[in-house]
């Protein structure tokens, strides 16, 4: 597929008194006709926080090293979608309801200024030292909302909502010290790669308590095929021929689809995906709210799983394997100890691949929304690549993993098969 794809040019607050209600995750309650159909402002100040948030991951001394930044992607959008519904009563709640100041009565603006203040109050509690632009942010969305008691309401749910959700996720295992990694030497056990050798991260991920899932473990695939044998062989040496630096296999599309998924994290392209979708259509806020909130906790879950399974396996990655190749007893496999991956690679184990797992969660979750057949550009680092349907990105996202010398293919379908598994779990508890 890769290869048929083309790469483009450079494009260029104030708390109300508010009652807490909790139903059962999941749940549906009977909410009235003027509710359900009330109406919403638009989706853009939705896209807008999730820019901001962005923005802030772009500061490398933003938050420790040790926490992932999917975890802050879902408690954003998890605080805008409780907030709005708080309002609109039009689906059930992620974790649970606000009741508003002023009786029953829905409107834009109530809605809005929850969904902004919300998302304010997120960000400012996980990076406090941004608070002055997060609060710039603020004062922009809530100056184009229209004054009245309404608004006021509706800062005191979002307000509320971001509140009680910062301290739910406050023991939820993301803060605790990664324990020390110790290397394993037999065939096939994880090793710090070249060049550098740096140590493995987020090797307590896996421990931490999912957004919506039951435990880290719940959709953990199946171990990989043994060292030894023959698809195992037949994996590496894919990667050995089409992931080297120096490949005279790999087409030069494929070199450009490597560079492309690996210049931005993967989380943060299907973000902005999403927030191209949102405002291509122009969303409202109510539909918003659901993409983002669907999305962001399918990819958060994803990645618990995923760290989960690789640090339950502890597979070699490639460039270990290849560099020991006739040390593991498998007579299709022929060793270079100079074989070099197109990218450097990622320290982390191998199986399952993050690339696979992620992109399907989001492919998965988008399909949902909006169709598998529905045609889209994405970009990164400013270069854009264009696809027929989300599949498709998902899988050249994949595929780029064995072209840039990351991933076997055994590493990339258990991950689009926990990435599929999560997705839909949170699509029917959402």
């Amino acid at each position: 597929m890769g290869g048929k794809q083309k790469t483009l040019a450079i494009l260029a607050g104030t708390v109300l008194a508010a009652g807490l209600t909790s139903p059962a995750f999941g749940s549906t309650t009977a909410h009235s006709p003027a509710l359900r159909t009330a109406a919403t402002g638009s989706g853009m100040s939705v896209v807008e926080w999730n820019r901001e948030l962005i923005t802030i991951l772009g500061d490398p001394k933003a938050q420790p090293s040790t926490v992932q930044p999917t975890r802050s992607f879902a408690l954003l959008q998890a605080a805008e979608y409780d907030a709005v519904v708080s309002i609109t009563r039009a689906g059930p709640a992620y974790v649970f309801s606000v009741s508003a100041p002023g009786g029953a009565r829905a409107d834009a603006a109530r809605a809005d200024a929850a969904a902004d203040q919300a998302a304010h109050d997120v960000l400012v509690a996980l990076y406090p030292a941004k608070r002055a632009g997060v609060d710039q942010r603020l004062s922009s969305q809530l100056s184009a909302i229209p004054g009245g008691p309404g608004k006021q309401a509706g800062i005191g749910v979002g307000a509320a909502v971001a509140r009680r959700l910062i301290s739910l996720r406050s023991n939820d295992g993301s803060s605790a010290e990664p324990p020390r990694f110790r290397p394993g030497n037999k065939a096939g056990d994880y090793r710090p790669t070249p060049p550098k050798f740096p140590a493995p991260v987020f090797t307590n991920w896996g421990s931490v308590k999912p957004f919506v899932l039951a435990s880290g473990r719940q959709f953990r695939p199946a171990p990989p095929p043994a060292v030894s044998g023959a698809a195992y062989a037949t994996a590496l040496n894919e990667v050995k021929s089409l992931g080297s630096k120096t490949s005279t296999t790999r087409t030069s599309d494929q070199t450009a689809a490597a560079k492309f998924w690996a210049a931005t994290p993967v989380w943060n392209v299907w973000n902005q995906v999403a927030q191209g979708l949102v405002t291509s259509q122009n969303a409202s806020l109510e539909k918003a709210v659901k993409v983002f909130a669907r999305l962001d906790l399918s990819l958060a879950d994803t990645t618990i799983a995923m760290y989960d399974a690789k640090y339950a396996y502890r597979v070699w990655r490639p460039v270990t394997a290849i560099r020991l190749g006739g040390t593991h007893h498998n007579p299709s496999i022929v060793g270079d100890p100079n074989w070099t991956p197109l990218l450097p690679t990622a320290p982390d184990p191998s199986y399952p691949g993050a690339h696979g797992a992620l992109s399907q969660a989001a492919a998965t979750t988008l399909a949902g929304f909006y169709g598998a057949r529905h045609h889209l550009a994405v970009t990164s680092k400013g270069v854009t690549r264009t696809f027929a349907g989300f599949q498709d990105a998902a899988t050249e996202a994949w595929l780029s993993r064995i072209w840039s010398g990351q991933h076997t293919s055994l590493d990339n379908r258990a991950g689009q098969q926990l990435g599929t598994q999560v997705a839909d779990f949170v699509a029917r508890h959402l």
